[in-house]
């Protein structure tokens, strides 16, 4: 198979731009009400052609078929600051009618062996091109800021040990996995006090620098 990877990369990357935007919006939105977001911050990225053809051969892809085989082309990460928030920001998405959901994976509720926490989403979003309209599949991955870091720190580690992590090493990831959930637990349970305390803070907060959106992730 012959690819135009720069024709063929381009819809994604139109697609993550105007999908960061439009998630960035409903932050926005809340702040302007007054309210506390359940969104904290947004993240995106487009794999790359080398990331593509490694997981295209390691799940023996076919080429001709990228486009619908491979979901995590274009991806995004919301990441929220209390568990319930998942919930809340999956009811707003459910509700969107800019594109369509079709499938989730709930690896919260049903966490991978390995600890991995996190809720995944597979979106259709149509991108308005020269040729007429495409539609595309995009990730959407649901976290906690604990999460996050303990997602980073696991894939850090995969690369490394190319997969083959030690299992000493495995076990201690596993606890941390678990400890991470009970941080996530705890800040629940004084869930109110903090949003109380960043209300009052919040003015300070809008004047921050957005995170850069070259924020690198797999």
């Amino acid at each position: 198979m012959s690819t135009d990877w720069e024709l063929f990369l381009d819809p994604y990357i139109q697609a993550v731009s105007e999908l960061k935007v439009k998630f960035r919006g409903i932050r926005k939105q809340y702040q302007k009400q007054g309210m506390s977001s359940p969104i904290e911050f947004v993240t995106a990225r487009v794999k790359s052609v080398e990331s593509i053809l490694k997981k295209a051969k390691t799940r023996m892809m076919n080429m001709e078929h990228l486009e619908k085989e491979m979901q995590d082309i274009a991806g995004l990460r919301i990441m929220v600051q209390f568990v319930e928030d998942i919930q809340a920001v999956l009811n707003l998405l459910r509700l969107r009618q800019d594109f369509k959901i079709v499938y989730e994976r709930d690896y919260i509720t049903n966490k991978k062996v390995s600890g991995y926490r996190s809720y995944h989403l597979v979106i259709e979003y149509p991108v308005q091109t020269l040729q007429g309209e495409k539609k595309i599949l995009a990730e959407v991955q649901l976290r906690t800021l604990a999460m996050n870091f303990w997602a980073t720190i696991e894939h850090s580690l995969n690369y490394k040990y190319k997969g083959a992590i030690p299992e000493d090493l495995k076990m201690r990831l596993k606890h941390s996995a678990e400890t991470a959930h009970l941080l996530d637990q705890e800040m629940s349970e004084i869930r109110e006090e903090i949003q109380e305390a960043q209300r009052l803070i919040e003015p300070i907060r809008k004047n921050r620098e957005e995170l850069d959106d070259d924020f690198k992730w797999y």
